[in-house]
């Protein structure tokens, strides 16, 4: 057997391979490292391992504390398994099914349309104008499901405007066939010139060769374009997801951890993390955009989309006004400690699972000859099941049972300088395909190349760095006060626990 085929059948069992091969080269860790540190070492290397090559389903190893954590002494059943369901999960669940209401009603439509018809038509404006939708989208749905959703808008868009991919492509590898293309340009061609009998016989050759050549520059232009359009679209999901708690999974694996060690500390909530994240989201937004513009190219609304906007903004404005620290909020109202933000968004999620999707009138009630349709509510269960990735809930127990059973803390500086960078960070990964699930949306569409993200995302990722760096040593400092070890933290400084960056790394192929 050669080589090329003994590659091809390791290939089909290379999940098989690393699932039998990843423990017994890990095994070292248990008799080489102390018995502890060693055992979590092994299950927390064990995880990564498994979760970036997907050896197993991404939820199934999120349960691997389960087995693995009581087996092998770390940490009881009793401790591991309620993380699984901390009160960030529900946070997280509450803005999953507000994501499934605004897609079924097509909402982020209406709302991508409408900013493109502000921004106009030229290249450079409507890329940003899709920046900003998917970005404003991202702070409020996961980063994966605002990408599904705004890419085919994009296609559509870039269709109406420069015609059928397959054209521009043909356009661009041939030179041949001048009437080939009878597509809208963005560019007007020049004029036919009139030829006479006095030209010289090869003129008719050159102009067409011309307008062949004018044609391609043309149709790579364009092209250019549509790259740009499908690469800004995960790039500003990915910014945008950080500027709010619920936006993206780190976000709310620095809430977990912070409750998690620091039950004292009461900084971090979604107006503090809102007014700190939103700034560097507009900035470093700002900067991509000019980048990739440099790069590529230069309501009447029915009453269902009325009610999920209208729900959609109170449920933004609760989340904000609970507890902001700058002024009081209505948390007050309550016995304090006992409302947070996911009892806020399980309240409006479960409204929409009764509020009507079609206005009611009292005319329907005396009206013999009105039909007797069904009652239809803005969200049913059905749909909330087929739409919410409930995957993604084992996914952050998982981060969170496995952070559990590594606890390491032994620096007096103040712990969000260090989780708050490492938070954003997670977000900010640009360069290749499998970085973020937005990046391998976008990339699967089959029109993009590696080098055009690496070409481009080395330089978003140097941005990115350079504005969290900006953010942190500026305004975060007096926001947090970053500069005095807070009580909250003194309890645990000298015990054993763990700066839990490793977590939010993993959890970030949830997007």
């Amino acid at each position: 057997m050669d080589l090329s085929k003994f590659s091809r059948k390791l290939w089909c069992v290379h999940k098989q391979l690393i699932l039998i091969l990843a423990p017994l080269l890990l095994l070292p860790l248990l008799f080489f490292v102390p018995p502890k540190e060693g055992k979590c070492l092994f299950v927390v290397l064990l995880m990564a391992v498994y979760w970036c090559t997907e050896a197993l389903p991404l939820a199934v190893t999120a349960m691997l504390p389960v087995c693995l954590f009581p087996t092998m002494g770390i940490l009881p059943s009793k401790k591991v398994c309620p993380q699984y369901f901390l009160e960030t999960n529900f946070l997280f669940l509450s803005g999953l099914v507000m994501a499934s209401a605004i897609e079924e009603w097509g909402l982020h439509r209406r709302i991508a349309l409408k900013v493109l018809m502000i921004v106009g038509v030229k290249p450079a404006w409507l890329i940003l104008g899709m920046m900003v939708t998917s970005s404003f989208l991202s702070m409020w749905l996961s980063n994966t499901a605002t990408t599904a959703m705004m890419l085919p808008i994009a296609n559509a868009i870039l269709e109406s405007l420069f015609g059928k991919l397959e054209t521009l492509k043909e356009n661009c590898r041939t030179r041949s066939d001048p009437e080939s293309n009878s597509q809208m340009n963005m560019h007007v061609l020049p004029e036919k010139q009139i030829l006479t009998t006095e030209d010289r016989p090869d003129y008719t050759d050159r102009l067409e060769r011309k307008k062949q050549e004018e044609l391609r520059r043309e149709s790579e232009y364009q092209m250019k374009v549509w790259k740009g359009f499908l690469i800004c679209i995960p790039y500003a999901a990915s910014i945008g997801g950080t500027a709010t708690l619920t936006g993206t999974a780190p976000n709310l694996i620095l809430v977990g951890q912070l409750k998690s060690y620091f039950p004292e500390c009461d900084q971090i909530n979604f107006g503090s993390w809102f007014i700190f994240a939103f700034p560097l989201m507009v900035l470093f937004l700002f900067l991509g955009w000019i980048w990739i513009a440099f790069l590529y190219g230069g309501l009447n609304t029915r009453f269902a989309e009325g009610s999920i906007a209208f729900f959609f903004v109170i449920f933004a404005v609760l989340l904000f006004t609970r507890d902001p620290k700058f002024v009081t909020g209505w948390s007050v109202f309550f016995t304090k400690g006992y409302v947070s933000d996911a009892v806020t968004g399980v309240i409006i999620i479960s409204i929409l699972f009764f509020f009507p999707s079609q206005c009611p009138s009292l005319r329907w009630w005396f009206d013999s000859r009105a039909s007797n349709t069904p009652y239809v509510p803005l969200l049913s269960w059905r749909k909330a099941q087929d739409c919410v990735p409930w995957n993604i809930i084992l996914l952050l127990g998982g981060g969170f049972a496995m952070a559990k059973g590594c606890e390491a803390m032994r620096v007096n500086i103040n712990p969000l300088y260090f989780m708050i960078p490492a938070t954003t960070g997670c977000s900010y990964a640009f360069m290749l395909p499998v970085s973020t699930p937005p990046n391998s949306i976008a990339f699967a569409s089959g029109h993009l190349l590696v080098k055009d993200m690496v070409k481009t995302g080395l330089v978003m990722n140097i941005l990115g760095i350079l504005c969290v760096a900006l953010a942190m040593n500026t305004w975060a400092f007096p926001m947090f006060g970053l500069d005095t070890y807070p009580d909250w933290a003194r309890p645990l400084n000298g015990s054993s626990s763990t700066v839990a960056t490793h977590t939010t790394s993993a959890l970030n192929v949830t997007g």
